[in-house]
């Protein structure tokens, strides 16, 4: 019985997807992997199953989202209209600045805008880039009064991020996944 126990146990090790790990400035899930600098002070970790990574600024009342997904590389989808996807569910949204700027080597689509969700005045900052395969988001969310000091904080953090080598797409025997 012990034997069994010691061999599903290896098993489950050896074998298997490759598992999530954030360390405080790395992060990877499968062919996603990247290093952020340390959160600013005051941003709580939040536990999310559609991200990468979330925070919780309670001081500036705004929530923080990460997420990288990899694709196909023929992937052609323009950072407009990956940026107006996350935006999805808003109403009377008012584009306050929307610029392409340089972003781990690559460009990214940078947008503050205010909107409303269900009724509720929200701003953001969204930054939108794609490298190697994937596609990274990053959304600043939360009460207007409140936005700019804590914006001030999103994009020094945003700035701070790299992709890792060896993130993107893998290929396999049964071609690119990822």
């Amino acid at each position: 019985m012990q034997l069994l126990l010691l061999l599903l146990l290896l098993l489950g090790a050896c074998g298997g997807a490759p598992r999530r790990t954030f360390d405080g400035s790395t992060f990877r899930d499968g062919p996603v992997a990247f290093s952020v600098p340390q959160a600013p002070q005051g941003w709580r970790p939040v536990d999310v199953t559609s991200g990468s990574l979330a925070y919780r600024d309670d001081a500036h009342g705004a929530s923080i989202l990460l997420n990288g997904r990899c694709h196909r590389p023929d992937e052609a989808t323009p950072l407009l209209a990956l940026t107006n996807h996350l935006l999805i569910g808003s109403t009377a949204r008012e584009i306050v600045t929307q610029e392409t700027v340089p972003f781990d080597g690559r460009e990214a689509l940078h947008t503050k805008l205010r909107a409303k969700w269900d009724g509720v005045p929200i701003a953001f900052d969204i930054y939108v880039a794609k490298k190697d395969g994937c596609t990274y988001d990053f959304v600043y969310m939360g009460d207007p009064s409140a936005y700019d000091e804590g914006s001030r904080s999103f994009e020094a953090f945003v700035s701070g991020f790299r992709t890792l080598p060896g993130s993107g797409l893998v290929a396999g025997p049964a071609g690119l996944r990822g």
